[in-house]
Formats: structure tokens, C-alpha cells, sequence
């Protein structure tokens, strides 16, 4: 063993932990929910879960979860194209292109590994990607990965200076406009009515990562498209089953069948990783059918966040307007958020610290995330221990 090289990793997680920043892991004893067990802490409250739709508990995706594990087993134990492809695979993917309005559906082991597959597969040297500078890290790894593409980044939510990459890009054979639905840290809304009118302008191709918008946004939770009226002109969707959609694991692409079976053929992290676990596919179309047939859940979750909003608003805390269930509270220094995060939890509120790398330098943050299963209650309590450990 190269005792060195270990022991220059360890010096660097120390300074880590000397400075403040390290990120620590929180052990759960319970099932997620607004209210879960943890190890060491008791019953705490949960502030920045991805379970929007609060059916990471729900006992019709538990029981379908395991009633697809006494029927299939615990796994797949290999690739869809060799013997991995359940039938429950081909039900939950008829679906998910069922809900999105889209010809077909795939799905993946994660929104990563879909995103990471889908942009090297359609990207080729003579096109060009057009990448919103405040994309999620799996859609630039997607871009990264589509090595002898062109890459050209658009400041955030910019349309004029999207614009502009499209005209100086015109000659290109395809122009691939990239952008996450709903940004992860920010909680905005990418423009997509006028990102669609661009991709009409000028020709493009466009591919929206919903995860946070799925079940989220738009009246019936179909996300950001929805919510502008954009849904037909999208030509690509990927988007997760790991938040909204009960929270356990896996993603999707969502698009026309051509896509689709390009992507069977030739999408690297589809025929090189094991097929999503029947498990998961049978929790998560159970999900998918109450978010069908309970748009009510979305009503609420959106009423539930514009109350938080409005109370942290109350507060004197800057929170923007943004139809999405995210609203970042920002503290500017790495260790100051994790500090916040610390404190607030030994007051028995769970919420995250974000700071670099996962955001830039001085732009550190607590990522406050509502969801369905939150009671006004419980936003109450989350800001009178906020204003302790803020102004205490």
C-alpha cells in the first residue's frame, strides 16, 4: 500500500475539518418524512428532503415495492440487453411517456447515469451544445463526456446571450440547447417559453432536466414544461424517480421513439450498467399513478411552499418568489452554513448547509424544501428555531 498517497488524503479531509467545511453524514432510523428518526438525535424535523410529494412513505409505493420483491427478487443481476429487462420495465416506462405526453420512455439507475448517457449518444463533432452556466454537475459531465462536441455556455436564464451562441453557431448541424427545469440551488424556473421559441428560431434541439420539477411544478406536476405551456415543444426530457416519485433511486429520459432507440444501442451507462432493480420500478410507477390521479397533491405542496415563503418572507429573510418547491436561504460562507446547519439541528430541525464546491465560493446556503407531507406547523416551528440560532 502506497502509505504517501493515503496519508496526503487524510491531511486534505483534516484541513476540511479544521476549517469548517467538512460535510458529515446523518444516520435515519425511520422511513423519510416531514418528521423521521435519527441515530443519536430522536425525532427531528426534516427541511430539506427531496420527497416533494411526501410518497417516500406512502404504503401503496411501500407495499408495491414489496410486492415487486417477493414477485421478481432483489435485483436484475444484469444489463436490459442482455437478460435484465423486466416486464415491469416496459410498464413503468409505457407510463412514464404516458404522463410526459412523449412517444417513449427509458429508464436509468439514476438521473446521472441518464443525463451522462443521453448527451454523449445524440452529440456529435459536427453539432454544438448550448449549456445554461447554472446547470446541474450530471448535465455538464454529460456535456464533458461529449468530448469532441463544441460547448458553448449561456449565462443563466440569458436568452439574449443564448441567442447570440445560436446565430454564432448557425452553421453547426445541430444545436443542442441544455438546461435544467428547475435550478437545484437557486430554485428558479428556466425560461422555457422563451427558450422553446428560440429553439424554433433558430432550429434547436432542446433538452430539459425536470428532477425538481417533476410532481412539482405545472397544475398536474408534469414540471416546468407544464407550467409554461411548453410541454409539446420539448424534444427531450430526463428527470429522476428518486425525489418526487417516492424517493428511492433512478431516472429517465422521455422523448420521441427515435431517441429512445438510439439510446438503447448505444448509450454507454444503459448497456454497461445493471437494469433499474424491479423494486424500484414497481414503487416508483406507484408513485407515478398517484401523482396522475391525485394533481391535488400538487395544489397543495404549491400552497404549502407559498406559505413558507411567506413566512420566512415575514421574517425578514430574502427569499425570491420561484413557483418551485426550493427556497435557498443564503449565508454566504462555507463553514458559516454548516455551522447554521449544526446548531439548527440540535434544536431538532434537519436542513442542510450548502457550500462549495456544490456552489460557488461565497454563495453558501440552507436549501429549504417543502413538501406535501410538511404541515404549516411545521414551517412555524422551522423559523422560530431559525431566528434563534440566526439572530439569537
Amino acid at each position: 500500500m502506497n502509505a504517501r498517497f493515503h496519508e496526503q488524503l487524510a491531511e486534505s479531509v483534516d484541513a476540511m475539518r479544521s476549517g469548517g467545511t467538512l460535510k458529515s453524514f446523518r444516520f435515519l432510523q425511520t422511513p423519510m418524512d416531514a418528521w423521521t428518526k435519527m441515530e443519536g438525535r430522536g425525532e427531528i424535523l426534516v427541511m430539506s428532503s427531496n420527497n416533494y410529494l411526501g410518497l417516500a412513505a406512502d404504503p401503496r409505493v411501500v407495499e408495491a415495492g414489496r410486492q415487486a420483491l417477493a414477485r421478481y427478487g432483489a435485483g436484475t443481476a444484469s444489463v436490459r440487453f442482455i437478460c435484465g429487462t423486466f416486464e415491469i420495465h416496459r410498464e413503468l416506462e409505457q407510463a412514464i411517456a404516458a404522463f410526459f405526453g412523449t412517444e417513449r420512455a427509458l429508464t436509468y439507475v439514476s438521473c446521472w447515469a441518464a443525463n451522462t448517457g443521453l448527451i454523449p449518444t445524440i452529440a456529435a463533432p459536427e453539432d454544438v451544445v448550448l449549456a445554461d452556466e447554472l446547470n446541474h454537475a450530471s448535465l455538464i459531465d454529460g456535456c464533458r463526456l461529449a468530448s469532441k462536441t463544441p460547448r458553448a455556455i449561456y449565462r443563466h436564464s440569458d436568452m439574449g446571450h443564448l441567442d447570440e451562441l445560436l446565430r454564432e453557431h448557425s452553421a453547426a448541424r445541430r444545436r443542442l440547447i441544455v438546461t435544467d427545469g428547475v435550478f437545484s440551488m437557486e430554485g428558479d424556473l428556466a425560461r422555457l417559453d422563451d427558450l422553446a421559441e428560440l429553439a424554433r428560431k433558430h432550429d434547436a434541439v432542446t433538452i430539459v432536466d425536470d428532477s425538481h420539477g417533476t410532481g412539482v411544478a405545472g397544475p398536474t406536476g408534469k414540471g416546468t414544461a407544464e407550467h409554461f405551456g411548453v410541454q409539446a415543444e420539448i424534444d427531450i426530457f430526463t428527470s429522476t424517480l428518486g425525489k418526487a416519485l417516492g424517493g428511492a433511486a433512478g431516472g429517465f429520459v422521455a422523448s420521441s421513439a427515435a431517441v429512445i432507440g438510439m439510446l438503447e444501442q448505444a448509450s454507454r451507462p444503459q448497456i454497461f450498467s445493471n437494469a433499474l432493480p424491479p423494486t424500484v420500478s414497481a414503487s416508483s410507477l406507484a408513485a407515478l399513478r398517484i401523482l396522475r390521479d391525485e394533481p391535488q397533491r400538487v395544489a397543495a405542496l404549491q400552497e404549502k411552499t407559498a406559505y413558507a415563503r411567506e413566512l420566512l418572507g415575514s421574517r425578514g429573510y430574502d427569499v425570491k418568489a420561484h413557483p418551485s418547491a426550493i427556497i435557498p436561504i443564503m449565508i454566504g460562507d462555507t463553514a458559516k452554513a454548516i455551522a447554521i446547519s449544526a446548531r439548527l439541528l440540535d434544536k431538532g430541525v434537519f436542513i442542510t448547509g450548502f457550500g462549495y464546491p456544490v456552489v460557488p465560493e461565497g454563495t453558501a446556503r440552507l436549501r429549504v424544501q417543502a413538501s406535501y407531507a410538511h404541515q404549516k406547523p411545521d414551517f412555524d416551528l422551522f423559523v422560530e428555531r431559525l431566528d434563534e440560532v440566526m439572530r439569537g
